[in-house]
């Protein structure tokens, strides 16, 4: 075999193995754009209220190019074994578009996580939790979405209670205010600390703010948390992949 042939076999393998690292890679960014979309944590219908849910979309964006990335390494792996110019030219083109969309997709979670502050959880939360009154059939649909994922979130994930902690209630007006007596719900119910039957094991001390009968912490780090570390996911795994594409 030639000298010249042999650093042509070789040049092919390594295009081969570039791909390969770049199918699997592409699979990998498609399952955690999956498992982000899925909602695990059962937050979206807070983020779906904002009226910028762009993160979830980044992800969507990301389960399809991460689909795409493996197919096209499919082709190119078929394109350098057989040498077909016109397969490798579809391969590039290709490879460029999905490039450009896996950019959007990486910058779109990037951005946006500093979207997910304090003051947007409490302002959304003062404004529609448990509210009797929505304005059209949309308010309806997020103010019984954000009731019931704070419902959830307080009673059964992390025994929280509000954003910061139960004073936001005493210290901001809300819809929850406005139509419940301060005597009787200081905080929502679900801020009590509750037996195995789910009732209050000292509604009087929970009321009173007794510590040990109520949940002093805030909800926050259980909300951002999962959200940034996705977002943080989505857009730092897509940008890798992207180098590795640059790469080969």
């Amino acid at each position: 075999m030639a000298k010249g042939d042999t650093g042509v076999r070789c040049f092919q393998g390594l295009l081969i193995l570039g791909n390969v690292v770049m199918g699997c890679c592409g699979l990998a960014l498609m399952a955690e754009c999956i498992y982000f979309v899925s909602d695990h944590h059962t937050l979206y219908p807070l983020l779906e209220a904002t009226d910028n849910d762009d993160i979830f979309g980044a992800a969507w964006i990301g389960i399809f190019t991460g689909f795409c990335f493996f197919c096209l390494s499919v082709l190119g792996i078929v394109g350098v074994l057989k040498s077909n110019r016109t397969m490798l030219l579809v391969y590039i083109i290709l490879m460029m578009i999905v490039f450009a969309f896996e950019v959007a997709s990486s910058i779109t979670a990037a951005v946006h996580r500093d979207f997910l502050t304090p003051n947007l959880f409490l302002r959304q939360m003062l404004e529609k939790y448990q509210n009797p009154e929505p304005v059209n059939s949309d308010d309806d649909w997020k103010s019984a979405g954000i009731t019931r994922t704070w419902n959830r979130l307080m009673l059964q994930v992390n025994k929280c209670c509000a954003v910061n902690g139960p004073t936001d209630w005493q210290a901001y007006t809300s819809i929850f205010r406005t139509v419940n007596n301060d005597a009787d719900y200081p905080w929502p119910r679900q801020c009590c600390v509750m037996d195995v039957q789910g009732k209050a094991i000292n509604l009087d001390g929970c009321k009173l703010g007794v510590s040990g009968y109520y949940h002093n912490t805030g909800c926050y780090e259980t909300i951002a948390g999962p959200m940034n570390r996705h977002a943080w996911g989505v857009a730092w795994f897509g940008f890798a992949v992207l180098c590795w594409t640059v790469g080969i």
